[in-house]
């Protein structure tokens, strides 16, 4: 039997509830109290003095991509890049490194980041640089944009007599013909079938980089977009299941399925893996998991009035309402959850529709809006009218404040990333970073939405801080709330007698410290099933 007490602590119970100590039992929470009664009630187990230091439930990401964030921790780190020159070279050492590479994809440039950047987005002329003999596709941040060599394009069919990609953007040549190797949404996923996957063994091997990432940064849960849309679904939890079962699982992971169609969707429901959990509740098969526009940054996300700096653009549709409705039809009939990327006001508009129409106004399956971020106050309040969720990600505020604004507007900017006004209106909204796209370290999110601000604390005041939120709804966000998007909240987000024993030491009190310093919190430890996974 493992037994593990914390005491001398300051644990986070529910808003101004705090306790001093927790003990728990073969990965369950059996009693939470002061330190007397629980150092009583504690017998011979491990004895671990919190020193005064706050004790959270461990984070739960509601969006990102853990397999895919390993794999591109093995590949040049592209958000460190400060202009295209720099990306080149970048990725011309990593080959002079790596001589046998037959391909290289990499994820992270944000024009937003570059110094005294000029405008111009990279092309295959700047990729030919890196490579003409391998295809190379560097995606930006966000990863609905890319930029290819002509090796890539040429591999893959990308030509001038076949410029066009129905759900994504070919950028052409002067001529009006030619590629320049800017792609967007499906134009960029398929120049990416260019590079040769990594290895099954190199896969495990970045999932466990990427898992032990995670847990230093506080995370003890996932909810994850990785098979169906990035990897194949069976290849890529056999990956997953190799590592859970050779017991080198870190946190808990639940799997926002992409299916290639209806067909494969309904098979999926009606077979042995629908709603599966795996190890203990360790890995999960979860959600369906839509792609509806593209992203703000990338001038792709669907906007109802289209983009104020580029007239006539109204973002890309990368499926049509028509076959959405019959994904979501056939989840509904099965009983499985939808979850959606949208991003531009059209999108979460056209979602919340489908959603309705689907559910009947009872949304029991939890159908979800992921990033939603363009809104207006009426959209705000149909989306609360039907109870769908919200998965937003706080951690793309301190870099699309200044991209909102000259695309979308002043007004719409100011009820965009609306935390404030969603927690407000009572919106179940859960928080996570879309990693890689951003770190998937939970406290720069936390600070975001707590202060609206960049990392250099501009704004002064925070970006329109009526959108503001205080620390424990954030935080709330990022546990109980996360939970209940994935129909956990029974067992995860709180430290309660009969939930899971996932739970983080902080460095820093983040209830009293300054606000400014809460992008900066460590975890000291992190415990995942009453299991030691990170310790500083």
């Amino acid at each position: 039997m493992s037994k593990t007490v914390l005491y001398n602590g300051k644990v986070y119970v529910e808003r101004d509830v705090f306790a001093q100590a927790v003990l728990q039992e073969d990965g369950v929470i059996k009693m939470v109290g002061t330190d007397e009664e629980v150092l009583a009630a504690a017998g011979d187990a491990e004895r671990i003095d919190c020193q005064g230091k706050t004790v959270l439930p461990g984070l739960n990401d509601s969006h990102m991509h853990l397999l895919f964030l390993g794999r591109m921790k093995m590949v040049p780190a592209l958000g460190e890049s400060k202009s295209i020159d720099d990306m080149i070279d970048m990725c011309k050492k990593y080959l002079e490194e790596n001589p046998d590479c037959r391909g290289l994809y990499a994820m992270g440039w944000n024009q937003d980041k570059w110094e005294n950047w000029d405008g111009r987005l990279p092309d295959r002329h700047d990729m030919d640089k890196i490579s003409t003999e391998i295809p190379v596709v560097l995606a930006r941040a966000c990863g609905h944009s890319s930029a290819a060599n002509t090796k890539a394009m040429e591999m893959v069919g990308i030509t001038k007599e076949n410029n066009k990609v129905e759900g994504g953007d070919v950028f052409l040549e002067e001529d009006g013909v030619t590629p320049n190797g800017y792609l967007c949404e499906k134009a960029g996923f398929i120049a990416r079938d260019a590079v040769p996957d990594f290895t099954k063994e190199q896969y495990r091997k970045a999932f466990i980089k990427a898992m032990d990432y995670a847990v230093s940064c506080g995370l003890t849960s996932v909810q994850s977009n990785d098979a169906g849309q990035i990897f194949e679904m069976e290849g890529c939890y056999d990956i997953l299941k190799s590592v859970y079962e050779a017991g080198e699982g870190r946190l808990r992971y639940t799997g926002q399925l992409g299916f290639p169609s209806v067909d494969a969707l309904k098979k999926h429901c009606e077979g042995p893996n629908f709603n599966a959990s795996l190890y203990d509740d360790w890995l999960r098969y979860g959600p369906l998991k839509i792609l509806k526009d593209g992203s703000l940054g990338a001038r792709t996300a669907m906007m109802r009035k289209g983009y104020a700096d580029d007239p006539g653009n109204y973002g890309v549709e990368t499926e049509t309402d028509d076959y959405i409705r019959q994904l979501v039809a056939c989840a509904e009939e099965h009983g499985m959850q939808v979850v959606t990327h949208c991003i531009g006001d059209d999108a979460i508009e056209r979602l919340v529709r489908i959603y309705s129409e689907a559910n009947g106004g009872d949304n029991k399956n939890r159908d979800s809006l992921i990033h939603c971020q363009i809104t207006d106050i009426p959209l705000l309040e149909e989306i609360k009218r039907t109870g769908t969720l919200a998965a937003y990600q706080p951690a793309f505020l301190p870099v699309d404040m200044y991209a909102v604004v000259p695309r979308c507007g002043e007004e719409l900017s100011a009820t965009s990333y609306a935390f404030g006004t969603a927690a407000k209106m009572g919106i179940h909204a859960s928080y996570g970073t879309d990693s890689p796209v951003e770190d998937c370290n939970p406290f720069p999110c936390i600070y975001a939405a707590v202060t609206r601000k960049d990392l250099e604390g501009k704004p002064e005041g925070g970006f329109h801080p009526e959108q503001c939120v205080d620390v424990t709804t954030a935080i709330d966000a990022y546990t109980i709330e996360s939970a209940y998007h994935e129909f956990r909240e029974d067992v995860k987000g709180r430290i309660k007698a009969g939930y899971y024993a996932d739970m983080i030491i902080l460095d820093t009190d983040i209830f009293t410290c300054d606000p400014m310093k809460i992008k900066d919190i460590k975890p000291e430890l992190t415990m995942v099933g009453g299991k030691i996974v990170y310790r500083k």
